[in-house]
């Protein structure tokens, strides 16, 4: 007889406030191949790009690829089962899962470590079942061990927000003597600001809310500027306060941010998208440079929690009730979740 476990399951694409997760017995998950583990879950982050999926603005990208489906792809769990074949991973070990559940290790972008990119990845939550649940499957080679110093709770987030703002702030070539701005102060955001200042950047922080620029200004931005009115308003009053930037990272989900984000930079200047998004009226002879960000490598991954372990970096969450989760998404649909909202069975 196959044993059970409770799972948030996705049946039908909808808006969150018709409360389409369903708190649901399935199938607890088996180990398929020789390099499996099968993890209980402790933690599991609550994602804005979850929300994209469950409501159905991702369906022209192919996500999910199926349903029903368990969403959530910022684990951390425990292991309890391994396969013949791992050879590092152990029983007992506490490990996290990014968004990047496996990629093939043999095409060129994997051949190159850049395995974020491979045309036959999978990935957590979307393509294959989720974190939104009390057990998952995993394979050896991309999960990531956790160091006793970081509880489950804090450690999920750094397996996306913390990834994606990792890679960004590397792709935006911050460092002393550059000020960085990044537009979109949350679950991503407040963990960019503190690698940037770490990287010896000045950082501006731009958000819509007060309560986000008053976080970015306790977590050591330099700066905080509310992005509201006219953009010609929002960028008189960074050229007065600041003048332009050296570099952009964005986070928010709005093509006029991203537009605003792209005139708010010097000329020859770089700006890094880590949302989906239009680049609109693009001004071309200013030489910018517009870069797209997609979560990280397993070298990214290991590297950042290596870091965060130990610099002391603040992962702001709020912990909920696995049965929680269209409640939770729907306060972060209304930008009422500080930083990270974070799942626990």
């Amino acid at each position: 007889m196959v044993e059970k476990m409770r799972a948030m399951v996705l049946s039908k694409l909808a808006p969150i406030e018709s409360r389409p997760l369903k708190l649901t017995p399935i199938d607890k998950p088996t180990i398929k191949v020789k390099n499996g583990l099968l993890l209980e879950i402790e933690a599991c982050g609550v994602c804005r790009s979850n929300l994209h999926l469950i409501e159905g603005d991702w369906k022209k990208y192919g996500s999910p690829s199926s349903l029903p489906l368990v969403p959530g792809h910022e684990v951390v769990g425990v292991v309890k089962l391994v396969a013949s074949g791992v050879k590092k991973i152990r029983v007992g070990d506490r490990v996290g899962i990014q968004p990047l559940f496996s990629a093939c290790l043999q095409c060129e972008y994997c051949l190159a470590r850049r395995e974020n990119l491979c045309e036959s990845a999978e990935i957590t939550g979307e393509s294959v079942q989720g974190g939104y649940a009390e057990y998952i499957s995993a394979v050896e080679e991309f999960v990531t061990p956790i160091p006793d110093t970081i509880d489950s709770e804090h450690a999920a987030p750094l397996f996306c927000p913390g990834i994606t703002a990792y890679k960004a702030v590397k792709a935006s070539g911050s460092g002393a003597g550059r000020t960085v701005g990044i537009f979109g102060i949350g679950g991503v955001g407040h963990l960019a600001i503190q690698l940037a200042k770490m990287q010896g950047s000045r950082v501006v922080a731009v958000s819509r809310t007060k309560k986000h620029l008053d976080l970015s200004k306790k977590l050591g931005a330099d700066s905080a500027i509310v992005y509201q009115g006219s953009q010609v308003q929002f960028l008189k009053n960074l050229k007065k306060e600041e003048g332009l930037l050296d570099s952009a990272i964005v986070f928010a989900p709005s093509d006029k941010v991203i537009d605003a984000a792209i005139r708010s930079v010097k000329k020859g200047g770089v700006i890094v998208l880590g949302v989906l998004g239009n680049v609109v009226d693009f001004p071309t002879f200013e030489e910018k440079i517009v870069k797209g960000s997609v979560i990280g490598t397993r070298k990214d991954m290991a590297d950042l929690v290596k870091l965060a372990s130990s610099t002391g970096l603040k992962v702001i969450v709020e912990t909920h009730r696995l049965s929680e989760a269209n409640d939770v998404l729907a306060r972060l649909k209304k930008s009422e979740v500080e930083a990270r909202a974070v799942l626990v069975p």
